[in-house]
This record gives structure tokens, C-alpha cells and sequence, in this order.
């Protein structure tokens, strides 16, 4: 079977409540396990120090209405390994968003260290209770290292997205990373791990997109970037990204969330067929983007129709990424808006579909 037809059925088991072992084989999985306990054994028990919590308030002077923004998922969403908060990517991704669209931006973090698709039910109730204008979602690496069956981390995160949809919350999903990449983990694990963590960020492009959300391959995060420079952009663990490695994940994502605001410039909005950009068949989008680092998908129509003969369209883009901002440390309190809650303080930014 193809990768782009693994992809599909893998994301067809996951919404039918299927297992999703045949997509992979048993014999993957076996060495998977193997590989899974191999990788923790190197790598580590996570410490007991939570992160800096990056929720607050950024973009001091700007004008409002403010954005507001959830950051949920992982290690990898929480800024596991750093110590100061300008270094989480929360801070790196609200202060670059109040920099590109010049207003605004209060963020809570509801990441939690270790955690697996699973845990995003209850971090999805809690954000919803906040009313943000945009849900940033970073899972599925913890669910390779623990070998957790695809389809149960897709349809753990199929539900998260769909609900914060039917909120009216926009949704950008960073796909799981390529986990080949990890220094601790030798070949021919390190194979595994790579095909394993591709299937799975294919996976969750398809049922992400189904279910009204965008994604942005995170491949950049443990990809060919990081793999040249290993000693800067992974942390002392060798898994988890270093401050430089967690600027350029949230360089990654900054672009993609400017887009599902609605907040890009005029001649960005259309795809630049010299940048490869384009229309395709989810499946086949969703096998490019896992192997293209930056890659963002998003739902679309083609004369009107969101379906074609081989499923949902969509667009295949690869945004510009914008000029480094400094991160800023964020505020408890904001002069102007001192409760980010209230309707009348911050107005949302209107659903787009």
C-alpha cells in the first residue's frame, strides 16, 4: 500500500473506531515498542519542574481588539527544557503574532508535559471556557514513544478539533514531528521511528482538515535543520528543542495562524504555483506535507464543491516566514484590558467558515 492510501485509511480507522494496526503491520509495531522503550531509556524521566507558563499579555502599546489565543498539546506546546519564559513558544508565538498584525495578543497555555492525544479532551473543555480566537494544538510525539495506535491518537484529536470548531475557535494543529531524527535513537530504529511519526502526521493532516481545522508539518522541529545542528536546537536531553529550537517551531507556525485569522496581506491569500503551492486531494496534500517541513494544508473548494472523486480538497501552501521578533515576557495584566474575558474588553475575531 502507498503512503498516501496508508494515510487515508489510517485517518478512515480513526473516525470508524477502527484499530488501525493493519495499516502499519504488526511487525512495525513490534519493533515500534521495542524502539519506544529504547528511546525512553535514553532519553530519560522528564523532570518534576513544569516549564514557564507563557500565559498573558503581549504586545505592549499596540491597539486593540485583542487576539486571543490557546496553546495546547505537549512538551513540545509547554516549552519543556527552558528556563525562562521569552524562551517557551507561547512567548515566541503570541509576541511574533502582536508584531505581524500589530495589535494585542493575550495567550494561555493549557500544555501539559507528557502529555499523549488523550489528555486533549480535558484541555479542550478548559479553553473552550476562555472563548479564544484561535486553539494552537502541538501532540502525537509523546503518543509514538508510547506507542499508542495511530488511529486512537487521530480520533483523540479529530474530537478536540471538532469541538473547538463547533465553538467557532480557529484551528492550527502542528503536525507530529519526524521523530527519525533523535540522536539518542540508532538505526534501524531510527527508521522506524521515522516512518511511524510520517504516518501519523499524514494521519492527523486528514482528519484535522475533515474536521475544519489547518495544519503545518512540524518537521522543522526534529527535521534536517535541527539534525545539522543538534548541539543548538535540541535541548540537553537530545529529544526536546533548545530556546533556538523552540523560536524556529513557533517561526513555523506563526504564518498559518496570521492565515486562519484572516490577518495575511492581500497577495498572500492566493497559492504561488512557483512556490509549489496548490490544490490537491487531502491524502495526497497530507503525504507531502509530512515530508516537507512548513507545509501548511487548509480545507478549500473547487467550483463550489469541497469533494472531489479522490476527497475533500485543499490547499497545499508553504507561507513565507516572517522577520524574528524578540519574545516578550508576558503581562498578568494589561492596561486597557484587565479581563480577558470579558466580551466587551476583547472583541473576537469573526469565524471565517
Amino acid at each position: 500500500m502507498g503512503a498516501t492510501g496508508a494515510a487515508r485509511k489510517l485517518a478512515s480507522a480513526a473516525a470508524l473506531g477502527g484499530g488501525g494496526l493493519s495499516v502499519l503491520g504488526a511487525g512495525l509495531y513490534g519493533v515500534l515498542v521495542a524502539e519506544a522503550r529504547f528511546a525512553r531509556r535514553v532519553i530519560g524521566v522528564i523532570g518534576d519542574g513544569p516549564p514557564p507558563d507563557a500565559t498573558g499579555w503581549y504586545g505592549r502599546g499596540r491597539p486593540g481588539p485583542a487576539i486571543r489565543i490557546a496553546l495546547l498539546g505537549d512538551s513540545s506546546a509547554a516549552g519543556y527544557g527552558v528556563e525562562r519564559v521569552e524562551d517557551t513558544p507561547g512567548a515566541h508565538l503570541a509576541s511574533s503574532i502582536a508584531a505581524q498584525a500589530d495589535r494585542r495578543v493575550h495567550l494561555r497555555s493549557f500544555a501539559v508535559v507528557g502529555a499523549m492525544s488523550s489528555a486533549l479532551a480535558d484541555q479542550v473543555d478548559t479553553a473552550i471556557a476562555t472563548h479564544p480566537d484561535l486553539a494552537v494544538v502541538l501532540i502525537g510525539a509523546n503518543d509514538v514513544t508510547h506507542t499508542v495506535l495511530p488511529s486512537a491518537s487521530v480520533r483523540h484529536l479529530a474530537e478536540g478539533v471538532r469541538r473547538l470548531r463547533e465553538e467557532g475557535i480557529h484551528v492550527v494543529v502542528g503536525t507530529c514531528p519526524d521523530l527519525g531524527t533523535i540522536r539518542p535513537i540508532p538505526p534501524p530504529l531510527k527508521q522506524v521511528a521515522r516512518e511511524w511519526s510520517r504516518r501519523l502526521a499524514a494521519a492527523q493532516t486528514i482528519t484535522v482538515v475533515e474536521n475544519g481545522g489547518r495544519t503545518v508539518s512540524l518537521g522543522d522541529v526534529l527535521g534536517p535543520e535541527f539534525d545539522a545542528a543538534p548541539a543548538v536546537l535540541f535541548g540537553p536531553d537530545r529529544f526536546h528543542p533548545s530556546a533556538d529550537g523552540y523560536e524556529q517551531l513557533a517561526s513555523v507556525l506563526v504564518p498559518s495562524c496570521l492565515a486562519a485569522l484572516d490577518l495575511l496581506p492581500e497577495d498572500e491569500v492566493q497559492p504561488e504555483p512557483r512556490r509549489r503551492e496548490g490544490i490537491l486531494p487531502v491524502a495526497a496534500a497530507a503525504v507531502r506535507a509530512a515530508r516537507t517541513p512548513g507545509t501548511e494544508v487548509d480545507g478549500t473548494e473547487v467550483g463550489g464543491n469541497q469533494r472531489g472523486l479522490r476527497g475533500r480538497w485543499v490547499e497545499l501552501r508553504h507561507r513565507r516566514r516572517r522577520p524574528s521578533t524578540d519574545a516578550e515576557s508576558p503581562d498578568e495584566n494589561e492596561e486597557q484590558d484587565q479581563d480577558p474575558d470579558a466580551d466587551a474588553a476583547i472583541d473576537p475575531v469573526p469565524s471565517q467558515r
